[in-house]
This record gives C-alpha cells, sequence and structure tokens, in this order.
C-alpha cells in the first residue's frame, strides 16, 4: 500500500513529488507517456523564476525529478490503464502492463495537450517557429511577422499578447465573424498590428529550417494567399487528458477537472488534482508547479486526519 500516488510527472506531479516526498510520504510517481510532461519539448524555458539565462525544458524538468528522487520519491515509468477510487478509502491503479497498486491518497497532475490542425508542418517545425503558447515564446519573435489560428477569446489573448513584440499579427479564422466575446473581439479589430484573415484555413507551414510562412485557402473562394511570418501560434484550445476519469470524477463540460474552491481537493474523497488537468486559464509551468505543491499539502493533512 503506498500513501500517495501521483499520476504525471510534469511540473505539477513531480512539485508534488518534491513536497510529499520531504513530508516523509515516500509517493509513488507514474511518469505517464510523456515523462517530465509537455515541457520537455520546450526547447528554452524563459518564464520560470530562477533562470535568467533561460533552461532547457528538458533539464528543467529532470532537475525536478533529481530533486524529488533525492527526498524518497519513486518515479514508475509506465501507463495508467485505469483507476478504481472508493470516497475516502483505498484506491486502485492499474497499469498497461498489468501491475496494480494501491493507495491512501492520489494525485491527479495527468496534464493538458494543446490542440492543433494536425498538419505535417506543425510536427516539424514544432519549437522552431510552431508554439501554442504565447505567453511561453512570444517574446522569441521581436520585430518580426507572426499568424495566430483560432477564433474565440484565447485567440483573441494570444494575438493582442503577440502585438507587444511581432512587426505584425497576421489572426486566422475559418469562418466570417469570431466566436469570441464581443469586447475582446473589438480589441483585436482595433489593433491597427493585427490583419484578420476571415473564411481562411492554413493548408501548409513552409520552411526550411525553421517556420517561413503559412498558405492559407479561402474556404469561399477557394483562392490560395501566402503569408511570410516567423512564428505559427496556434490558439484552438487543449484538451485535458482526464479520460481514465470520465464517469468517475466531477468534470467539467470541457473535461476539465472541478475542483473545490482554493483548494485541489475532487469530487472524491483522498483524490486531488493538480496543473493542466484542472486549470484551463493560465496552463504555465510555474502555477502548475504551484497547484502541485497545494495538492501534495492537501494530500499529506488528509492522510494524518485518518490517522
Amino acid at each position: 500500500m503506498e500513501n500517495v500516488i501521483i499520476i504525471g510527472s510534469g511540473a505539477a506531479g513531480l512539485t508534488a513529488g518534491i513536497y510529499t516526498a520531504r513530508a516523509g510520504l515516500k509517493p509513488l510517481i507514474i511518469s505517464g507517456g510523456l515523462p517530465g510532461g509537455l515541457l520537455t519539448q520546450t526547447s528554452d524555458v524563459e518564464n520560470f523564476p530562477g533562470f535568467p539565462d533561460a533552461v532547457n525544458g528538458f533539464d528543467l524538468m529532470d532537475k525536478c525529478r533529481e530533486q524529488a528522487e533525492k527526498f524518497g520519491a519513486e518515479v514508475l515509468y509506465e501507463e495508467v490503464k485505469e483507476v478504481t477510487l472508493v470516497p475516502g478509502g483505498t484506491h486502485k491503479i492499474t497499469f498497461v502492463s498489468g501491475e496494480e497498486k494501491e493507495c491512501k491518497a492520489l494525485i491527479i497532475a495527468t496534464g493538458s495537450s494543446p490542440r492543433y490542425l494536425g498538419l505535417e508542418g506543425e510536427e516539424k517545425f514544432r519549437n522552431r517557429g510552431v508554439s501554442a503558447c504565447a505567453t511561453c515564446d512570444g517574446a522569441f519573435y521581436k520585430g518580426v511577422p507572426v499568424c495566430v489560428v483560432g477564433g474565440g477569446d484565447s485567440a483573441m489573448e494570444e494575438a493582442l499578447f503577440l502585438t507587444n513584440f511581432a512587426s505584425e499579427v497576421h489572426l486566422i479564422h475559418r469562418r466570417d465573424t469570431f466566436r469570441a466575446s464581443k469586447i475582446m473581439a473589438d480589441r483585436v479589430k482595433n489593433n491597427k498590428k493585427i490583419i484578420i484573415h476571415y473564411n481562411s484555413v492554413v493548408t501548409e507551414i513552409f520552411g526550411d529550417k525553421e517556420v517561413d510562412g503559412v498558405i492559407l485557402e479561402n474556404t469561399v473562394s477557394k483562392e490560395k494567399e501566402t503569408i511570410a511570418c516567423k512564428g505559427y501560434f496556434a490558439a484552438l484550445g487543449h484538451v485535458p487528458q482526464t479520460d481514465l476519469f470520465k464517469g468517475k470524477l466531477e468534470l467539467d463540460e470541457a473535461g476539465y477537472l472541478v475542483l473545490a474552491p482554493h483548494t485541489s481537493h475532487t469530487s472524491i474523497e483522498g483524490v486531488f488534482g493538480a496543473g493542466d488537468c484542472a486549470d484551463k486559464h493560465y496552463r504555465q509551468a510555474i502555477t502548475a508547479a504551484g497547484m502541485g505543491a497545494r495538492a501534495a499539502i492537501d494530500a499529506e493533512r488528509y492522510i494524518h486526519s485518518k490517522e
């Protein structure tokens, strides 16, 4: 029987591991299919405190893993197949390998994945011009043109944020009206650095070693247009990795874990949530780490309350 099992090994999961390990709970961290989480696919991280000269995303997560293990956490390189959750009782985790583990407290830190269009260039130029986070990567595009794909509030926010750095921002939307709130859409329309392309879809991202531009197709006229840009930002939303918990925990309409206000408690006693699987607003490494610390503290207090 484990005291704490943490599903996920990104910023939230590893921080929860550090905190619960330092509390003497000897947590078991389940790495999942992407050990270290999405941050391991980011080259330079410039907005994580303590690294004025930037830090490689993989290196940052590797240091977090090393720190958690130093204090007594164990990392199991497995993927979870199924969970059995018992309110206030023992939770069971079944792995793809068939192995099973039980725990007193469970911390879910499974993260989320950005939604892309599925273009070949999105994968080819990942971290070389293709991004899904303007807050993370916008500062790399000072004085050059970029494009943003999307039509919701997130796309408006990304486009507006990028005007702080880029020479111009091309906002590409497949319909003739935005689904964003009027106030956000008006801000975009009134910003002289944003060029809006309605009824348009990206059919290709091209370049040599990095993004040099995109090709658009008008959904009405079928005409093609080439736009020169150095950055391509997908603002199409995120997909929380919570399929394991459908029908077992309360999720919102988008699939994010629902947490009790100002805590990490889920709808089942003894199960806690942290990071991007529960956070649809910020999705930053630093906020995920903070949520991981909160979940660890809540889990520690829960375990002690049962003793």
